[in-house]
């Protein structure tokens, strides 16, 4: 009977401002708990009306402190604590900053740009390590910034809408599962590893690769390309067009692909830096005079005398390097150059160089089927080529293995298979320079993050701040025009 006299008493006492702010809180929170679909999460609601309205759990004892340094340091502590508390869930449940470290989605989306994703559009993901610090995202001075335990099981909550063709998609890269810790900022992760130098050295040569660690989904690089295949679509590339289900999709406003062009003089770098072309990306090509007069003689308008670089290009630079430049000829590099052997053992799946495959001719006659949830599949050889990471390491089948014809799977022969989840086919802008899905496979539902919406800032670093080195006019710039 005291509690309940006390109780009113100090609600009956509480400010209108506390009460106002309470309410605000309130109804955020019970919008949440709708959307998380859990009523057991209510059991917190009094304790929001205790900080806010009644006060007996003393978290403001400091305030009363007699000591001058315990009230100014803990009004600090305080105010991190609900920063860091209020970034969890902006992080978490809307949408966070992401920056783009690579030219794989060039022009579109530039390297320095600095994206804000949003996470509500397809829904976010409720945290699969729910305890981690939450501005960093699997490091934190040189260790984990997350515990492994307690984790969660996949979960999305519901979004706006699902995944569409053509939307540029932020997610957790999945042969990011297992990586060796110093190659993890490296385009070449752990399978591309363990194909140059073996399993065995992997595992035994810490100096050169580090620890060989495992990463929960959601604590994976984040990757950033273009959606192309949605889930149960087939996919094919001939000459570079993509089909799905046999129609042609139309080519990105800003696609571009690598080059061979002549010119008559060479290339400035500020109209390399016009164009918006990373300087790392222009290779001049200098060969002795043989291999050169060959490349020449695929190039009508070249002379001996021109010079010969290699750089991406999209159909408009390749109109003003014609315009403003006086482009002499140009050739896309896979006309010029064989590049199957520089991809053997590296395109998705395994063999699909013997098949003939490149980036720019891919999927043979039939194309690749995407996975989609519910859909079976016949597991013969190619199709445990193709969906074998799928069922082992995305749904859980870690015991799956594949001999003499016949696939095993929980230790049973399994004649097919019924996959659990939805699969993505991803890809970049920069076609020639972007490592995808043509690589890596499919991308499953539970690694989506979000979708880009706005460029915050973007920053060349190839200048100074005061040279160019902000671009302003990317700032608050669409992340997805070619959505719009």
């Amino acid at each position: 009977m005291d509690f309940i006299n006390e109780l009113k008493r100090r609600s009956s006492e509480t400010k209108a401002t506390r009460w106002v702010r309470f309410a605000i809180v309130a109804l955020l929170y019970l919008g949440w708990v709708i959307w998380m679909q859990r009523a057991w999460l209510l059991i917190f609601l009094p304790l929001l009306y205790d900080i806010y309205i009644t006060g007996f759990i003393p978290f403001t004892w400091w305030k009363h402190s007699k000591n001058k340094l315990v009230r100014n340091v803990m009004s600090w502590v305080d105010a991190i604590v609900y920063s860091l508390i209020l970034v969890y869930f902006v992080f978490a449940f809307v949408g966070q900053n992401y920056q783009i470290p690579s030219s794989s989605l060039e022009k579109t989306l530039l390297t320095g740009d600095y994206l804000w994703v949003n996470k509500v559009v397809y829904g976010p993901r409720v945290p699969m390590t729910p305890i981690h610090f939450p501005l960093v995202h699997n490091t934190l001075f040189g260790c984990k910034s997350y515990l492994d335990s307690p984790s969660n099981s996949y979960r999305r909550l519901k979004g706006l809408r699902s995944v569409e063709t053509g939307d540029i998609v932020v997610f957790n890269f999945p042969a990011g599962d297992t990586v060796a810790s110093r190659f993890e900022e490296s385009p070449k992760y752990y399978d591309l590893l363990v194909k140059e130098y073996g399993r065995e050295r992997l595992h035994t040569d810490k100096a050169t690769f580090g620890d060989i660690i495992y990463r929960p989904v959601d604590r994976r690089q984040n990757f950033v390309k273009r959606a192309i295949g949605l889930p149960g679509q087939r996919i094919k590339i001939v000459n570079d067009t993509i089909y799905i289900d046999g129609k042609a999709l139309p080519f990105p406003e800003n696609v571009q692909f690598n080059y061979v062009i002549a010119m008559p003089h060479p290339l400035s770098e500020d109209f390399i830096h016009e164009l918006g072309i990373t300087a790392s990306d222009v290779q001049p090509m200098l060969y002795n005079e043989a291999d050169k007069a060959n490349i020449v003689s695929w190039m009508p308008g070249a002379t001996m005398q021109s010079y010969l670089y290699g750089l991406p290009l999209t159909a408009e630079m390749i109109q003003r390097l014609t315009d403003e430049a006086s482009m002499q000829a140009y050739i896309k590099f896979n006309q010029l150059f064989d590049m199957a052997g520089n991809l053997d053992g590296y395109l998705f799946p395994d063999g699909a160089v013997s098949k003939g495959w490149t980036l720019a001719n891919y999927g043979g006659r039939d194309g690749i089927l995407i996975p989609r949830k519910g859909l079976t599949v016949r597991l013969n050889e190619a199709a445990w080529l193709t969906y074998h990471r799928c069922i082992r390491n995305y749904e859980g089948h870690t015991d799956a293995y594949f001999k003499d014809g016949v696939a095993y799977i929980g230790g049973k022969p399994a004649a097919t298979y019924t996959f659990a989840m939805d699969y993505y086919f991803m890809m970049g802008d920069n076609r020639d320079c972007s490592q995808d899905s043509r690589f890596w496979g499919f991308v499953p539902e539970d690694h989506i993050v979000g979708t880009p919406m706005f460029v915050l800032i973007s920053i060349d670093n190839e200048r100074s701040i005061f040279d160019g080195g902000i671009r302003w006019n990317r700032i608050f710039r669409s992340a997805n025009p070619d959505k719009q």
